[in-house]
């Protein structure tokens, strides 16, 4: 099994899984392979970080023993919201309509992130819409 790093027209970044390289170049010329986020299929390989399998690592988020459990999840909190503020897109307080513009259709499926207030956050779920709500910490600013 191949895993490549691939890129689309629109500049989002995600992983195809391929049995070789010929089946993904077999794939790319029959207009298979598409962007999960937007759909496109102008879609191309990029360069990835080289992995060394040096041996089993001990898992670096396994709380030690004397290692403070809540220091242990804010970390892998923190990590969370890295990547999905790197993964989505900000449109502000444009959220609700957009999410739903997604939902309906009428827009192209991505991940977004932005700001609803309570009543807009009811309205969505009340109609389906899957949404959560994540706190992000205001001393960062994530743009």
């Amino acid at each position: 099994m191949k895993i490549f790093d691939l890129q689309c027209g629109a500049g989002h970044r995600f992983e195809g899984w391929f049995a070789s390289a010929d089946e993904f170049a077999v794939q790319q010329s029959k207009g298979l392979v598409g962007c999960p986020s937007c759909g496109g299929h102008e879609v191309a390989r990029v360069p990835s970080a080289t992995r060394f399998n040096t041996g089993a690592a001990r898992p670096a988020d396994k709380p030690e023993a004397g290692q403070d459990p809540l220091a242990v999840a804010q970390k892998l909190y923190s990590r969370l919201l890295d990547e999905i503020l790197t993964r989505s897109e900000d449109v502000g307080t444009a959220f609700p309509e957009e999410a739903r513009r997604i939902y309906y259709q009428e827009s192209p499926a991505r991940m977004i992130r932005g700001q609803a207030s309570d009543e807009e956050h009811d309205a969505l779920v009340d109609e389906g819409i899957s949404v959560a709500r994540l706190p992000v910490p205001p001393a960062k600013r994530w743009n």
